[in-house]
């Protein structure tokens, strides 16, 4: 599983690959796995990274981690997936950004208004 994951390069690291596995945020078919499962062609994994949730069906085992084309060529994508992921996206370039420290008197007061007129 991990293999795979690197191999697809979703993760740049297999360590990465092995600790987001572990962690429960890879998901085999609907169930949580271990790092040394084996991958098979037909497979549907969900794939959490950052806040971004990936649901892919594996179409190839590659045997080395070689380019992005010949990662890209070991799975696909669903089409509900593409949808959700390109909507969260758009949702985090309308967000605006974080503050430096924490508000001040009267941007608290700013933002207690905005909550309110929502």
């Amino acid at each position: 599983m991990d293999k795979w994951l690197w191999f697809a390069r979703f993760f740049k690291s297999r360590s990465q690959a092995t600790d987001a596995v572990s962690g429960g945020l890879v998901h085999l078919n609907g169930e949580r796995v271990k790092p040394a499962r084996e991958v098979r062609i037909g497979d549907t994994l969900e794939i959490t990274r950052d806040t971004l949730r990936f649901t892919v069906v594996v179409r190839g085992l590659p045997v080395r981690r070689g380019p992005a084309t010949e990662a890209q060529a070991a799975y696909e994508e669903t089409q509900g997936s593409v949808v959700q992921r390109e909507r969260k996206r758009a949702q985090l370039r309308i967000m605006p950004p974080a503050p430096d420290a924490r508000p001040d008197k009267h941007a608290r007061r700013e933002l207690r208004n905005l909550r309110r007129t929502q």
